[in-house]
Protein backbone atom coordinates (compact mmCIF):
# COMPACT_ATOMS: atom_id res chain seq x y z
CA UNK A 1 0.00 0.00 0.00
CA UNK A 2 2.93 2.26 0.75
CA UNK A 3 5.01 1.63 -2.01
CA UNK A 4 1.89 2.20 -4.38
CA UNK A 5 0.02 5.47 -3.02
CA UNK A 6 4.27 6.98 -3.15
CA UNK A 7 5.02 5.39 -6.22
CA UNK A 8 8.08 3.54 -4.93
CA UNK A 9 7.99 1.39 -8.58
CA UNK A 10 7.40 4.66 -10.67
CA UNK A 11 10.21 6.24 -9.16
CA UNK A 12 12.49 3.23 -9.21
CA UNK A 13 12.90 3.45 -4.82
CA UNK A 14 11.94 0.92 -2.24
CA UNK A 15 10.81 1.01 1.35
CA UNK A 16 14.96 1.07 2.74
CA UNK A 17 16.15 3.65 0.72
CA UNK A 18 13.39 6.14 1.93
CA UNK A 19 13.67 4.85 5.35
CA UNK A 20 17.35 5.78 4.95
CA UNK A 21 16.79 9.00 3.23
CA UNK A 22 14.51 10.35 5.81
CA UNK A 23 16.51 9.73 8.70
CA UNK A 24 19.88 11.32 6.82
CA UNK A 25 17.40 14.39 6.56
CA UNK A 26 16.78 14.51 10.04
CA UNK A 27 20.35 14.17 11.61
CA UNK A 28 21.20 17.19 9.43
CA UNK A 29 17.92 19.07 10.52
CA UNK A 30 17.61 17.51 14.00
CA UNK A 31 19.37 20.88 15.28
CA UNK A 32 16.49 23.27 15.13
CA UNK A 33 15.45 21.31 17.95
CA UNK A 34 17.87 22.68 20.13
CA UNK A 35 18.46 26.07 18.19
CA UNK A 36 14.87 27.71 17.51
CA UNK A 37 13.58 27.41 21.03
CA UNK A 38 16.98 29.18 22.57
CA UNK A 39 16.29 32.21 19.85
CA UNK A 40 12.94 32.17 20.71
CA UNK A 41 13.29 31.77 24.23
CA UNK A 42 15.25 35.61 24.21
CA UNK A 43 11.42 36.84 23.62
CA UNK A 44 10.19 35.96 26.52
CA UNK A 45 8.45 32.71 25.28
CA UNK A 46 8.76 29.56 27.58
CA UNK A 47 11.25 27.18 26.29
CA UNK A 48 10.41 24.04 27.18
CA UNK A 49 6.55 24.40 25.80
CA UNK A 50 9.12 25.96 22.45
CA UNK A 51 10.82 22.97 22.17
CA UNK A 52 7.28 20.99 22.35
CA UNK A 53 6.06 22.78 19.47
CA UNK A 54 9.07 22.70 17.51
CA UNK A 55 8.75 19.04 17.13
CA UNK A 56 5.49 19.36 17.03
CA UNK A 57 5.27 21.58 13.91
CA UNK A 58 8.16 20.24 12.09
CA UNK A 59 6.88 17.11 12.38
CA UNK A 60 2.92 17.88 11.30
CA UNK A 61 4.23 20.00 8.33
CA UNK A 62 6.68 17.47 7.18
CA UNK A 63 4.24 14.60 7.14
CA UNK A 64 2.04 16.63 5.21
CA UNK A 65 4.46 17.27 2.78
CA UNK A 66 5.42 14.28 2.15
CA UNK A 67 1.50 12.72 1.93
CA UNK A 68 0.25 16.07 0.11
CA UNK A 69 3.29 17.28 -2.02
CA UNK A 70 4.19 13.57 -2.44
CA UNK A 71 8.12 15.35 -2.38
CA UNK A 72 11.06 14.51 -0.54
CA UNK A 73 11.38 17.66 1.27
CA UNK A 74 11.20 18.43 4.74
CA UNK A 75 9.75 21.95 6.77
CA UNK A 76 10.59 23.24 10.22
CA UNK A 77 10.53 26.86 12.03
CA UNK A 78 13.20 29.07 9.55
CA UNK A 79 16.42 29.82 11.03
CA UNK A 80 16.67 33.46 9.86
CA UNK A 81 12.83 33.87 10.51
CA UNK A 82 13.43 33.22 14.08
CA UNK A 83 15.87 35.58 14.00
CA UNK A 84 14.07 37.75 12.55
CA UNK A 85 11.03 37.12 14.98
CA UNK A 86 12.59 37.47 18.42
CA UNK A 87 15.63 40.03 17.52
CA UNK A 88 13.72 42.67 15.01
CA UNK A 89 10.40 42.25 16.18
CA UNK A 90 10.45 41.05 19.85
CA UNK A 91 13.31 42.79 21.25
CA UNK A 92 14.33 45.41 18.36
CA UNK A 93 10.61 46.97 17.76
CA UNK A 94 9.34 45.89 21.44
CA UNK A 95 6.48 44.23 19.70
CA UNK A 96 4.53 42.20 22.45
CA UNK A 97 5.46 37.97 21.41
CA UNK A 98 2.02 37.10 21.26
CA UNK A 99 1.36 40.39 18.35
CA UNK A 100 4.16 39.05 16.82
CA UNK A 101 2.80 35.42 16.48
CA UNK A 102 -0.30 36.76 15.00
CA UNK A 103 1.78 38.25 11.94
CA UNK A 104 2.96 35.18 11.51
CA UNK A 105 -0.78 33.65 11.40
CA UNK A 106 -1.43 36.77 8.99
CA UNK A 107 1.61 36.23 7.01
CA UNK A 108 0.43 32.15 6.37
CA UNK A 109 -2.83 33.43 5.63
CA UNK A 110 -1.81 35.74 2.61
CA UNK A 111 0.34 33.13 1.95
CA UNK A 112 -2.57 30.70 1.51
CA UNK A 113 -4.41 33.50 -0.79
CA UNK A 114 -1.30 33.71 -2.86
CA UNK A 115 -0.40 30.00 -3.44
CA UNK A 116 -4.15 29.27 -3.86
CA UNK A 117 -4.25 32.13 -7.20
CA UNK A 118 -0.66 30.60 -8.24
CA UNK A 119 0.39 34.60 -7.68
CA UNK A 120 3.23 33.71 -4.93
CA UNK A 121 4.89 32.21 -7.45
CA UNK A 122 5.14 35.31 -10.45
CA UNK A 123 5.16 37.89 -7.33
CA UNK A 124 8.84 36.78 -6.14
CA UNK A 125 9.65 36.82 -10.10
CA UNK A 126 8.95 40.54 -9.79
CA UNK A 127 12.00 41.50 -7.59
CA UNK A 128 15.23 42.07 -8.44
CA UNK A 129 17.38 38.85 -8.28
CA UNK A 130 20.25 40.71 -6.47
CA UNK A 131 18.17 42.33 -3.53
CA UNK A 132 16.93 38.24 -3.12
CA UNK A 133 20.80 37.47 -2.83
CA UNK A 134 21.17 40.25 -0.57
CA UNK A 135 18.37 39.74 1.85
CA UNK A 136 19.30 35.52 2.86
CA UNK A 137 23.23 37.20 2.84
CA UNK A 138 21.91 39.83 5.31
CA UNK A 139 20.45 37.17 7.19
CA UNK A 140 23.65 34.92 7.47
CA UNK A 141 25.62 37.63 8.62
CA UNK A 142 22.78 38.46 11.21
CA UNK A 143 23.20 35.07 12.32
CA UNK A 144 26.72 35.26 13.09
CA UNK A 145 26.54 37.93 14.99
CA UNK A 146 24.00 36.45 17.10
CA UNK A 147 25.97 33.69 17.04
CA UNK A 148 29.63 35.13 18.42
CA UNK A 149 27.38 36.86 21.01
CA UNK A 150 25.87 33.64 22.20
CA UNK A 151 29.33 31.95 22.59
CA UNK A 152 30.32 35.44 24.18
CA UNK A 153 33.15 36.26 22.07
CA UNK A 154 31.45 39.94 21.52
CA UNK A 155 30.34 42.39 24.13
CA UNK A 156 28.98 45.83 24.21
CA UNK A 157 31.48 48.00 24.58
CA UNK A 158 30.56 52.25 25.19
CA UNK A 159 33.05 54.17 22.87
CA UNK A 160 33.45 50.99 20.12
CA UNK A 161 29.88 49.87 20.35
CA UNK A 162 31.48 46.26 20.47
CA UNK A 163 34.67 44.16 21.23
CA UNK A 164 36.01 41.07 21.78
CA UNK A 165 35.18 39.67 25.28
CA UNK A 166 38.14 37.54 27.59
CA UNK A 167 37.65 34.59 26.90
CA UNK A 168 35.52 31.85 29.47
CA UNK A 169 35.68 28.40 29.92
CA UNK A 170 31.84 28.55 28.50
CA UNK A 171 33.05 30.47 25.29
CA UNK A 172 36.20 28.29 25.16
CA UNK A 173 34.01 24.83 24.88
CA UNK A 174 31.94 26.51 22.01
CA UNK A 175 35.08 27.77 20.04
CA UNK A 176 36.11 24.09 19.81
CA UNK A 177 32.65 22.63 19.18
CA UNK A 178 32.81 25.10 16.01
CA UNK A 179 36.11 24.01 15.39
CA UNK A 180 34.74 20.33 15.49
CA UNK A 181 31.55 21.02 14.07
CA UNK A 182 33.62 22.65 10.93
CA UNK A 183 36.05 19.81 10.78
CA UNK A 184 32.77 17.26 10.73
CA UNK A 185 31.15 19.27 7.72
CA UNK A 186 34.41 18.61 6.07
CA UNK A 187 34.57 15.25 6.15
CA UNK A 188 30.88 14.90 5.02
CA UNK A 189 29.60 13.64 8.16
CA UNK A 190 26.18 13.58 8.54
CA UNK A 191 24.25 15.15 11.25
CA UNK A 192 27.74 17.32 11.98
CA UNK A 193 25.72 20.48 13.62
CA UNK A 194 23.70 17.96 15.95
CA UNK A 195 26.82 16.05 16.62
CA UNK A 196 28.53 19.58 17.69
CA UNK A 197 25.32 20.44 19.99
CA UNK A 198 25.40 17.47 21.90
CA UNK A 199 29.10 17.07 22.02
CA UNK A 200 29.30 20.70 23.44
CA UNK A 201 26.41 19.88 25.96
CA UNK A 202 28.26 16.58 27.35
CA UNK A 203 31.50 18.73 27.85
CA UNK A 204 29.16 21.63 29.63
CA UNK A 205 27.81 18.90 32.06
CA UNK A 206 30.97 16.92 32.41
CA UNK A 207 32.91 20.02 33.20
CA UNK A 208 30.22 21.87 35.57
CA UNK A 209 28.87 24.29 33.78
CA UNK A 210 25.58 22.96 32.90
CA UNK A 211 23.40 20.72 35.60
CA UNK A 212 21.89 17.72 34.43
CA UNK A 213 18.62 17.23 33.59
CA UNK A 214 15.94 15.96 36.36
CA UNK A 215 14.59 14.07 34.47
CA UNK A 216 15.43 12.23 31.23
CA UNK A 217 12.05 11.43 29.32
CA UNK A 218 8.95 13.73 29.63
CA UNK A 219 5.60 12.03 29.87
CA UNK A 220 3.32 14.74 29.26
CA UNK A 221 3.61 17.64 26.86
CA UNK A 222 2.79 21.18 27.82
CA UNK A 223 2.73 23.65 24.61
CA UNK A 224 -0.27 25.86 26.93
CA UNK A 225 2.37 28.81 27.41
CA UNK A 226 2.84 30.20 23.84
CA UNK A 227 0.20 27.60 22.23
CA UNK A 228 -3.32 29.77 20.76
CA UNK A 229 -1.53 32.98 22.90
CA UNK A 230 -1.51 34.87 19.30
CA UNK A 231 -3.05 38.26 19.46
CA UNK A 232 -4.31 38.84 16.27
CA UNK A 233 -6.32 41.78 16.96
CA UNK A 234 -3.40 44.08 17.93
CA UNK A 235 -1.57 42.78 14.96
CA UNK A 236 -4.32 44.25 12.65
CA UNK A 237 -3.06 47.37 13.90
CA UNK A 238 -2.27 49.57 10.60
CA UNK A 239 1.09 50.59 12.43
CA UNK A 240 2.14 46.17 11.99
CA UNK A 241 2.10 47.14 8.31
CA UNK A 242 5.70 47.46 8.25
CA UNK A 243 6.97 44.65 10.07
CA UNK A 244 3.95 42.39 8.29
CA UNK A 245 5.27 42.99 5.29
CA UNK A 246 8.76 42.21 5.65
CA UNK A 247 8.21 39.30 7.44
CA UNK A 248 6.20 37.98 4.59
CA UNK A 249 9.01 38.93 2.14
CA UNK A 250 11.88 36.99 4.23
CA UNK A 251 9.41 34.24 4.59
CA UNK A 252 8.61 33.82 0.50
CA UNK A 253 11.94 34.57 -0.21
CA UNK A 254 13.36 31.86 1.75
CA UNK A 255 10.42 29.15 0.70
CA UNK A 256 10.58 29.97 -3.00
CA UNK A 257 14.61 29.50 -3.21
CA UNK A 258 14.76 26.26 -0.91
CA UNK A 259 11.81 24.74 -2.35
CA UNK A 260 13.15 25.64 -5.93
CA UNK A 261 16.72 24.27 -4.96
CA UNK A 262 15.60 20.84 -3.16
CA UNK A 263 13.31 20.31 -6.41
CA UNK A 264 15.67 20.78 -8.54
CA UNK A 265 18.15 18.45 -6.43
CA UNK A 266 15.23 16.04 -6.89
CA UNK A 267 14.94 16.64 -10.66
CA UNK A 268 11.27 17.68 -10.60
CA UNK A 269 11.99 20.81 -13.44
CA UNK A 270 9.88 20.05 -16.24
CA UNK A 271 10.97 20.36 -20.18
CA UNK A 272 9.41 24.21 -19.65
CA UNK A 273 11.45 24.90 -16.62
CA UNK A 274 8.81 25.09 -14.10
CA UNK A 275 8.70 22.73 -11.05
CA UNK A 276 6.55 19.57 -10.75
CA UNK A 277 3.94 19.90 -7.45
CA UNK A 278 4.87 23.58 -6.86
CA UNK A 279 1.53 24.25 -5.93
CA UNK A 280 0.67 21.72 -3.64
CA UNK A 281 4.45 22.01 -2.58
CA UNK A 282 3.27 26.00 -1.60
CA UNK A 283 0.08 24.66 -0.20
CA UNK A 284 1.63 22.99 2.43
CA UNK A 285 4.32 25.45 3.27
CA UNK A 286 1.54 28.24 3.88
CA UNK A 287 -0.50 26.01 5.81
CA UNK A 288 2.45 25.30 7.81
CA UNK A 289 3.15 29.04 8.67
CA UNK A 290 -0.42 29.99 9.64
CA UNK A 291 -0.05 26.79 11.67
CA UNK A 292 3.05 28.10 13.40
CA UNK A 293 1.33 31.13 14.50
CA UNK A 294 -1.44 29.19 16.10
CA UNK A 295 0.64 27.13 17.63
CA UNK A 296 3.16 29.08 19.05
CA UNK A 297 6.49 29.70 16.99
CA UNK A 298 8.22 31.72 14.45
CA UNK A 299 7.05 30.54 10.24
CA UNK A 300 8.09 27.26 9.72
CA UNK A 301 9.88 26.60 5.61
CA UNK A 302 11.54 24.40 4.02
CA UNK A 303 14.91 23.32 4.48
CA UNK A 304 17.68 23.18 2.33
CA UNK A 305 18.85 20.28 4.07
CA UNK A 306 16.28 17.91 2.97
CA UNK A 307 18.77 18.02 -0.46
CA UNK A 308 21.21 15.48 2.23
CA UNK A 309 18.25 13.05 2.29
CA UNK A 310 17.62 13.43 -1.95
CA UNK A 311 21.08 12.50 -2.43
CA UNK A 312 21.05 9.40 -0.15
CA UNK A 313 18.52 8.20 -2.55
CA UNK A 314 15.13 9.97 -1.19
CA UNK A 315 12.60 10.16 -4.18
CA UNK A 316 9.30 10.30 -2.75
CA UNK A 317 7.12 11.77 0.30
CA UNK A 318 7.88 8.98 2.42
CA UNK A 319 11.68 10.15 2.61
CA UNK A 320 9.33 13.07 4.42
CA UNK A 321 7.21 11.10 6.32
CA UNK A 322 10.19 9.28 8.05
CA UNK A 323 11.86 12.39 8.80
CA UNK A 324 8.26 14.11 10.24
CA UNK A 325 8.36 10.58 12.50
CA UNK A 326 11.79 11.30 13.76
CA UNK A 327 10.82 15.17 15.16
CA UNK A 328 8.12 13.42 16.83
CA UNK A 329 10.41 11.32 19.00
CA UNK A 330 11.97 14.87 20.38
CA UNK A 331 8.47 15.63 22.26
CA UNK A 332 9.95 12.36 24.50
CA UNK A 333 13.24 14.08 25.36
CA UNK A 334 12.03 17.58 26.22
CA UNK A 335 13.59 17.70 29.51
CA UNK A 336 17.15 16.83 27.94
CA UNK A 337 17.02 19.22 25.12
CA UNK A 338 16.02 22.04 27.77
CA UNK A 339 19.35 21.64 29.12
CA UNK A 340 21.18 22.77 26.05
CA UNK A 341 23.18 26.27 27.33
CA UNK A 342 23.42 29.16 24.72
CA UNK A 343 27.21 28.72 23.42
CA UNK A 344 26.31 24.78 22.77
CA UNK A 345 23.70 26.05 19.78
CA UNK A 346 26.03 28.83 19.12
CA UNK A 347 28.10 27.53 16.67
CA UNK A 348 25.49 26.39 14.48
CA UNK A 349 24.05 29.88 14.05
CA UNK A 350 27.74 30.83 13.01
CA UNK A 351 27.70 27.72 10.78
CA UNK A 352 24.77 28.26 8.66
CA UNK A 353 25.19 31.91 8.95
CA UNK A 354 28.28 31.54 6.93
CA UNK A 355 26.34 29.04 4.40
CA UNK A 356 24.32 31.89 3.67
CA UNK A 357 26.69 34.45 3.50
CA UNK A 358 28.11 32.06 0.89
CA UNK A 359 25.77 33.42 -1.35
CA UNK A 360 27.39 36.29 -1.87
CA UNK A 361 29.23 35.05 -4.62
CA UNK A 362 26.24 35.60 -7.03
CA UNK A 363 26.15 39.04 -6.35
CA UNK A 364 27.09 41.43 -9.42
CA UNK A 365 30.14 42.77 -8.08
CA UNK A 366 31.04 45.05 -11.25
CA UNK A 367 27.54 46.58 -11.95
CA UNK A 368 27.08 49.08 -9.50
CA UNK A 369 23.65 49.90 -10.00
CA UNK A 370 22.73 46.22 -8.59
CA UNK A 371 25.26 45.99 -6.37
CA UNK A 372 24.83 49.18 -4.30
CA UNK A 373 21.70 48.08 -3.24
CA UNK A 374 22.57 44.78 -2.35
CA UNK A 375 25.42 46.22 0.21
CA UNK A 376 22.97 48.87 1.50
CA UNK A 377 20.79 45.49 2.23
CA UNK A 378 23.71 44.05 4.40
CA UNK A 379 25.09 46.61 5.78
CA UNK A 380 21.57 48.11 7.41
CA UNK A 381 20.74 44.54 8.44
CA UNK A 382 23.94 43.74 10.38
CA UNK A 383 25.03 47.99 11.85
CA UNK A 384 21.39 48.47 12.83
CA UNK A 385 20.75 44.98 13.75
CA UNK A 386 17.11 45.17 12.11
CA UNK A 387 16.10 42.58 9.66
CA UNK A 388 13.57 44.43 8.23
CA UNK A 389 15.12 47.79 7.62
CA UNK A 390 17.73 46.30 5.87
CA UNK A 391 14.86 44.84 3.50
CA UNK A 392 13.17 48.36 3.07
CA UNK A 393 16.95 50.50 2.62
CA UNK A 394 17.74 47.61 -0.84
CA UNK A 395 14.42 48.14 -2.15
CA UNK A 396 14.54 51.72 -1.89
CA UNK A 397 17.87 51.86 -3.03
CA UNK A 398 17.32 50.26 -5.87
CA UNK A 399 14.24 51.73 -7.05
CA UNK A 400 15.19 55.28 -6.34
CA UNK A 401 18.81 54.40 -8.07
CA UNK A 402 16.68 53.07 -11.10
CA UNK A 403 14.14 56.23 -11.24
CA UNK A 404 17.18 58.71 -11.25
CA UNK A 405 18.90 56.99 -14.23
CA UNK A 406 15.50 57.48 -16.33
CA UNK A 407 15.08 53.64 -16.57
CA UNK A 408 11.36 53.58 -15.19
CA UNK A 409 10.62 50.71 -17.59
CA UNK A 410 12.59 48.44 -16.22
CA UNK A 411 10.98 48.87 -12.80
CA UNK A 412 7.95 46.22 -12.35
CA UNK A 413 5.04 47.96 -11.42
CA UNK A 414 4.44 45.70 -8.00
CA UNK A 415 8.17 47.34 -7.34
CA UNK A 416 6.02 50.56 -7.02
CA UNK A 417 3.77 49.13 -4.36
CA UNK A 418 7.08 47.71 -2.37
CA UNK A 419 8.95 50.44 -2.37
CA UNK A 420 5.94 52.29 -1.22
CA UNK A 421 5.40 49.73 1.95
CA UNK A 422 9.23 49.80 2.50
CA UNK A 423 9.00 53.89 2.89
CA UNK A 424 6.01 53.40 5.16
CA UNK A 425 8.48 50.86 7.27
CA UNK A 426 10.88 52.76 7.43
CA UNK A 427 8.96 55.64 9.09
CA UNK A 428 6.63 54.08 11.50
Amino acid sequence: MLAKFFLFRERNTNFQTESLAGLTTFLTMGYIMFVNPAILSEAGMDKQALIAVTCIISALSTILMGIFGKVPIALAPGMGLNAFFAYTLVIGKGIPWQTALGMVFLAGVAFLLLSLTGAREKFIQSIPKSLVTAIAAGIGFFLLFIGFKNMGLVVAHPATLVQLASFSPESMIGIATLMFTVWLMIANIKGALLIGIVGATLASILLGYTPMPETWISPNVDISPIAFQMDLKDALQWTYIGPIFALFFVDMFDTIGTLVACSLEAKLEKKDGSIERIRPMLLVDAAATTASGLLGTSPTTAFVESTTGITAGGKTGFTSVVTGLLFLLGLVFIPVIGIVPAYATAPSLIIVGVLMISQMKSLPFGDMEEFFPAVITIGTMVFSFQIAAGISMGFLSWGIIKMLRGKFAEIPWIMYIVMALSALNLSI
